[in-house]
């Protein structure tokens, strides 16, 4: 896996990208023509937990983008079909992994790309404060392995895991990968739709269990749901959620989530709790936690465009 190529580079694409860049042939594919001009001028910066600087090739045009070995799909998981799209048939003899939130990506890229295909979730974390700069939140591992409809050897996996961790970051290829997907999926989507909702980082409120108002509470009755709906849906976690919660409490990091309210982006609560609620009313699992947060975020996207009958009668 000489050339790689990561499709959106954003908070975690950019860790992939600059750390990747320090060990092979790394392109980023990127939305805008200024972001990708800046990347080729000035690298990308790492701060944080790892300090460096890499360079890296970056595009916006997919004309001048070359075949690849290994792809990364790090943009967000509504924009997936759109991102890789242009780029798909540069990785016919490759594989793609994705490192996005929840689930459902997958099957898209493997519906575009017609390769090799890992699932893939991530637990580090980090900021980019501009567009050559991101911030290093929190090391820890890309659990991944075979998405299993494309047929993808272990041995890919495993190859692509050895790559990530000789570039700094952390790895873990897994013959199966599901019970990893959904315990970061359940510890996602209840710290997302909390934080959206109440506008709060992640941050100590969300691991609190002292008092009776404390956030806490709901925090952990959230991911104890998602627990019950694994458990119908057969898949034995990796990790303990809440565990990953207390460890996520403890950063102040803004999820993904709450920018999307803040600046009234469409969220990705459709592949995190939106995810939990299908599964949970296909399977006859209660789960009215996640139901009903999924269905006030929807709502709340929803608001920033209803003007309301007397505007519409007005105009």
């Amino acid at each position: 896996m000489k050339r790689v190529c990561v499709i959106g580079c954003g908070s975690i694409g950019s860790l992939y990208a600059a750390h990747l860049a320090r060990v092979a042939e790394v392109w980023a594919f990127v939305r805008r023509a200024d972001h990708a001009r800046a990347l080729n001028e000035h690298g990308l910066r790492v701060s944080g937990t790892h300090e460096f600087h890499a360079n890296l090739r970056a595009t916006h045009d997919p004309a001048t983008l070359p075949h690849f070995d290994f792809g990364i799909v790090s943009c967000k998981a509504t924009q997936t079909r759109n991102a890789l799209a242009p780029v798909a048939h540069l990785v016919s003899n490759g594989a793609i992994l994705s490192s996005q939130n929840g689930l459902g990506s997958e099957e898209v890229i493997a519906e575009i790309a017609q390769t090799y295909v890992m699932r893939g979730t991530t637990f580090m974390s980090g900021t980019r404060v501009t567009d050559t700069h991101v911030r290093y939140e929190l090391d820890t591992a890309t659990w991944m392995g075979p998405f299993e409809p494309t047929k993808t050897p272990f041995a890919w996996v495993q190859e692509a895991a050895a790559l990530i961790n000789s570039s700094g970051l952390k790895a873990v290829a897994l013959e199966d990968a599901r019970p990893a997907q959904w315990s970061k999926l359940i510890f996602n989507s209840s710290v997302n739709a909390v934080a959206a909702l109440t506008e709060l980082p992640h941050s100590f409120h969300f691991a609190e269990e002292r008092e009776f108002s404390d956030l806490g509470h709901l925090l952990h009755e959230l991911i104890e749901e998602g627990k019950r709906v694994a458990e119908g849906a057969g898949v034995k976690l990796y990790e303990d959620p809440w565990e990953m919660n207390k460890i996520g409490a403890q950063t102040d990091h803004p999820p993904s989530m709450l920018y999307d309210i803040r600046h009234k982006l469409e969220t990705e609560v459709d592949f995190l709790g939106g995810a939990i609620a299908r599964e949970a009313e296909r399977a006859g699992i209660p789960a009215p936690l996640h139901t009903a947060l999924y269905r006030l975020i929807k709502a709340k996207e929803v608001s920033w465009t209803y003007e309301g009958k007397e505007k519409a009668v007005a105009k």
